[in-house]
């Protein structure tokens, strides 16, 4: 599977919705995020979509949530450090480090 069709597929199965044309913004790197493995993380944006959203999956309560309110959200700490480059038009990468579950650092860089 590619990470297109993982994206595809990912929001389909928690969301109902069938995502067209995701835009590659950026990946992450985590490693040792577990204390075991080391996980890559592709970040994609999409602004066209069909179906039906369900109300409810095993991810949580869903709901559209305005742009400027995404920092307002529960994430994992370091999501707030790239949320806000999803909406630019640099691709970018990073670096984030957990320990036991909590937030230790990050470096991020920009790629045109």
């Amino acid at each position: 599977e590619s990470p297109e069709d993982c994206v595809i597929r990912e929001v389909r199965e928690e969301s109902g919705l069938t995502v067209r044309a995701p835009k590659l913004k950026g990946v992450l790197a985590f490693p040792d995020f577990d204390g075991v493995d080391d996980w890559l993380v592709f970040v994609y944006t999409a602004d066209r979509f069909k179906g039906k959203r369900l109300k409810e999956s095993p991810e949580g309560r869903l709901e559209w949530v305005p742009t400027k309110d995404l920092g307002k959200l529960n994430v994992w700490e370091g999501d707030r450090f790239f949320l806000n480059l999803l909406s630019g038009k640099k691709f970018f990468s990073g670096k984030f480090i957990y320990k036991k579950g909590k937030y230790v650092s990050h470096e991020i860089t920009f790629n045109c």
